[in-house]
């Protein structure tokens, strides 16, 4: 890649980054195709996880009999759910561990690491898992369901979407309501998506000197 070439594809992720912003507002009769969120969530899924495990589990809630039963979770962030093309709920799998040898053997087969030390991997993390308490898991599918929802948002800038991450509702019941074990499964975010009805508000945000020390 020569030096045209690298400058470009950089300024064309950082403007994806710079032109993200949250929209609350959608154009109610666009929708977009599954095919396309699929692959946006394909693409997200090049996240980073702990140990590879990948607890991140979505419920696209696009239809209008889905909504309805999403609404009365969300409270005053009801607008996003009403006129997005769908809704994204992001929940961390809290009995990730169930897919260890899957990703690991399929990793093996892919070139990235040998039998052996697939092996090896196995027998250390499926008991360290084991030992987790779900204090512990929380903590990490919290985080690694942050980085993908994060990329989620990202990737749907890129197919010319918007976004806006939803913190605000009701955890204790959104599982449930679409048919997600209440122990297992844990709410993370919801993330609306769609084609922007207006443009996302300018924002301030801290100097980098503000928040960072070099030390």
């Amino acid at each position: 890649m020569d030096f045209n070439q690298e400058n470009e594809r950089k300024q064309a992720f950082i403007e994806i980054i710079r032109e993200r912003k949250s929209i609350r507002n959608y154009d109610p009769n666009f929708k977009i195709p599954h095919s396309e969120i699929e692959e946006i969530l394909e693409i997200a899924t090049s996240a980073p996880s702990s140990a590879n495990m990948q607890p991140w589990r979505f419920v696209v809630i696009d239809t209008p009999e889905s909504k309805e039963k999403l609404l009365p979770s969300v409270g005053f962030n009801s607008k996003q759910v009403d006129t997005s093309s769908a809704v994204i709920a992001v929940f961390g799998d809290l009995e990730n561990v169930e897919y260890l040898d899957i990703i690991y053997s399929k990793t093996s087969e892919l070139g990235g690491m040998s039998e052996e030390v697939k092996n090896k991997q196995i027998e250390l993390i499926r008991p360290a898992y084991k030992q987790m308490t779900r204090e512990q898991k929380e903590e990490a599918v919290l985080i690694d369901c942050g980085l993908i929802s994060m990329q989620i948002m990202l990737a749907a800038k890129a197919f010319g979407y918007d976004t806006n991450p939803i913190g605000g509702y009701a955890r204790e019941s959104l599982g449930e309501i679409f048919g997600l074990e209440k122990e297992r499964y844990i709410p993370i975010m919801l993330i609306s998506i769609g084609k922007a009805a207006e443009s996302g508000k300018a924002s301030y945000r801290l100097p980098v000197d503000t928040v960072t020390k070099f030390r």
